[in-house]
């Protein structure tokens, strides 16, 4: 028997709850992998289907999770044998599949990766998704000509799980860091991170009409889109990508015209962290071990364990929840 965080709807009531219950081998999906887990994150996705009404879930009972990393227990595919250290995000795991809310998971081959040389799994549950789609995103910038020198890189949602992550990546890197946080007591933080510039939100949310403005960003990491996207792309350096990673602003980017694409080629880069494909997930998670200061990833880490998670996925979807968050799912 093992513990795990499973939300289970009333059918009477339509209404959903979480709690940590024991759970038995046989209750898990038959795949080809089972994994021991120990640590998982937490993500805006978990915040949605742990909350009421479940979100993400189409069918109960569920157990969340969208990342998880420990060791293979029994693999039925022989890329991976019983002691091999694996990580899994995306793959809609935690969302159509059970995910690493639980001390066991059972998930396809095909979904999990090697755990990088010189990352602890702990390190890995550090970084999750959030950390991943971060570097998938300063991947597909420098893929598109960026360069240290080449001006300040603008982080949106900096505070956030993608953001701290993008920030402490970016510095590391030789770039220089503007910020973006409408949570002023945060700047201390993001400093910490390597940002050598923190911009307020409302000096990008407001909608205006102008074609263009002056050239201020090489590059940019975007969470918001809606109006702040809308303001970014207008105040991009010429020849220079935004990678948008997130829509916490509204889908619709407000006030964008074509100007900023046709008149300085400005490039808007869409990153999908969760039906990557696997060499292109390898190839991330060796940049972070290579590239991401762990110091500096410790420094946004909160703990946490199976109970703790129903506050935590509410906290999330209120924009409460401050750099990344470990679950130790064995404590």
């Amino acid at each position: 028997m093992f513990n795990a965080l499973v939300v289970e709807k009333d059918e009477e009531s339509g209404k959903t709850s979480a709690g940590v219950r024991k759970m038995g081998l046989d209750e898990l999906p038959h795949a080809e992998v089972t994994v021991a887990v120990d640590y998982s994150t937490v993500n805006y996705k978990d915040g949605l289907c742990i909350g009421p009404g479940g979100g993400l879930v189409r069918k109960y009972p569920h157990v969340p999770g969208i990342d998880f990393a420990g060791t293979v227990e029994a693999s039925e595919d022989d890329r991976y044998k019983p002691g091999d250290k694996v990580v899994l995000t995306g793959w809609r795991v935690g969302e159509a599949h059970w995910g690493g809310y639980a001390q066991k998971a059972r998930v396809k081959a095909d979904w999990l990766v090697p755990l990088p040389s010189g990352l602890t799994t702990r390190q890995a549950m550090a970084v999750g998704t959030a950390g991943l789609t971060a570097m998938l995103a300063v991947m597909a910038l420098e893929d598109h000509g960026l360069k240290p020198g080449h001006g300040p890189v603008l982080v949106t949602g900096a505070a956030g799980g993608v953001g701290s992550v993008a920030v402490a990546l970016l510095a590391n890197l030789g770039h220089e860091v503007a910020a973006v946080t409408g949570r002023p007591e945060t700047a201390d933080y993001l400093k910490s991170l390597g940002a050598s510039q923190i911009v307020p939100r409302e000096e990008l949310t407001e909608v205006t009409r102008k074609p263009l403005e002056s050239e201020l960003w090489a590059g940019c990491v975007d969470a918001v889109a809606g109006a702040m996207l809308g303001r970014v792309l207008k105040q991009m350096k010429y020849g220079s990508s935004v990678a948008a990673i997130g829509l916490a602003g509204g889908a619709a980017i407000e006030g964008a015209l074509i100007t900023p694409f046709i008149l300085r080629g400005v490039n808007l880069l869409g990153i999908d962290s969760v039906m990557q494909p696997y060499e292109n997930r390898l190839r991330a998670w060796e940049r972070i071990a290579a590239d991401l200061p762990m110091d500096r990833l410790e420094a946004m880490v909160q703990p946490a364990t199976l109970g703790d998670l129903p506050t935590l996925g509410a906290a999330i979807l209120k924009g409460q929840v401050q750099g990344r968050v470990v679950v130790d799912v064995n404590a």
